[in-house]
């Protein structure tokens, strides 16, 4: 092929190479949809919260608390306390509650620990298009927190130290529970504060999990 044939060869095909590359790399910039999650994330119930106001999981009377500073974790409706506002401290087991309307057996793992709630019906929380997304509650993020997965008959399959901005504990909530949730045996999650071991809140897995 002589140079001037070589170079109008070159001219003709650049320029669909080039579109061609473009359409690519196009393509591959095309978004794409996210999974739907694999879990829900619970409140308290607004049964369970009435029962707790008259008597508490360890058989107590709730004890009236008043939040000087606000910023106070309320289980009931996943927020956040007010200034001054009053609330109730309670006992409360989750896997109990679980166990009661699942018919699983937590055993040893029936954990009974404090939660706040309101003294008086809030509401409860009601889950928005994020929370339906799997994205967690933003008044109930914290800097340190552990999640506990537990199989579909109550036993712990273990936990999760989340460490915000640690190089080796510093994933979202989300990515912990999205990968708890990779692993078909796990029925429920719960988001603890690392200090106190306090419960925070409760993910289910949407559908059955499979036995451990």
């Amino acid at each position: 092929m002589s140079t001037e044939t070589h170079t109008q060869h070159t001219q003709h095909t650049q320029p669909a190479e080039r579109t061609q590359r473009a359409h690519h790399t196009t393509a591959a910039a095309a978004p794409t949809p996210a999974a739907p999650p694999r879990y829900e994330i619970r409140a308290i119930a607004p049964d369970v919260v009435s029962a707790l106001r008259v008597r508490d999981d360890a058989g107590e009377a709730p004890r009236i608390h008043v939040s000087e500073n606000g910023g106070t974790p309320l289980r009931c409706c996943l927020g956040r306390s007010e200034p001054g506002e009053r609330m109730l401290l309670v006992s409360y087991a989750p896997l109990r509650r679980w166990a009661t309307e699942t018919g699983a057996d937590p055993g040893a793992y029936n954990e009974i620990g404090p939660v706040f709630i309101h003294p008086e019906p809030c509401g409860g929380w009601t889950p928005d298009a994020a929370a339906a997304a799997g994205r967690y509650p933003e008044p109930m993020r914290g800097e340190r927190r552990v999640l506990r997965a537990y199989g579909a008959t109550g036993q712990i399959l273990g936990g999760r130290l989340l460490i915000e901005g640690s190089a080796d504990h510093g994933e979202s909530v989300e990515e912990a529970l999205a990968t708890w949730y990779e692993d078909p045996r796990v029925a429920a999650v719960h988001i603890r504060a690392v200090e106190f071991g306090c419960f925070h809140a409760e993910t289910r897995r949407v559908g059955e999990a499979e036995a451990a």
